[in-house]
């Protein structure tokens, strides 16, 4: 989780690579409105958001109730959001990457291809919350190399793997 251009898609493409667990992009679940509004500019609101999180919860529960292990990228900006997500109230934990306005804006300025504008992000950062303590997640920074954060990730969930060094 975290906003756009935090990294999710890279990190947890190494992540799930590195464990063979499923992985599925959640940009990839937007409905076309979505993705229209987004590339127009214009931030997405609570109810746009709704059913997109309806559908990343879908795959979520999908995973626990085959017993599979998954990955699935999310900005899950706000508590609210992750609670759809993680309605079930266990068998998921948020991985927060989280960087300052300079880093990340830095890193949408170099990003070619993505529908999203590098001009929401004071808008993501507005609706930005903070994982609380009591929310199952942890936090990295993602000031690294994306595979050094990987690795970090892995480490804070008890699953680092061997051979790497960082």
């Amino acid at each position: 989780m975290g906003v756009s251009g935090s990294g999710k898609t890279t990190v947890a493409e190494i992540v799930a690579g590195r464990l063979q667990w499923a992985f599925q992009e959640g940009d990839a679940l937007h409905p076309p409105t979505n993705i229209e509004k987004m590339s127009a500019g214009q931030p997405l609101t609570d109810a746009d958001r709704l059913r997109w999180l309806e559908t990343v919860a879908a795959w979520v529960d999908g995973r626990l109730e085959s017993g599979e292990n998954g990955v699935i990228t999310c900005s899950a900006l706000k508590h609210s959001y992750r609670e759809v997500i993680n309605r079930r109230g266990s068998g998921v934990l948020f991985v927060y990457l989280a960087g300052s306005r300079a880093s990340i804006a830095a890193r949408l300025a170099e990003r070619q291809g993505h529908f999203m504008p590098s001009s929401l992000l004071d808008s993501q950062l507005a609706d930005l919350e903070e994982p609380a303590p009591d929310e199952p997640h942890v936090r990295v920074d993602i000031l690294p190399a994306p595979d050094i954060i990987a690795q970090r990730v892995l480490r804070q969930l008890g699953l680092d793997w061997e051979g790497e060094n960082g």
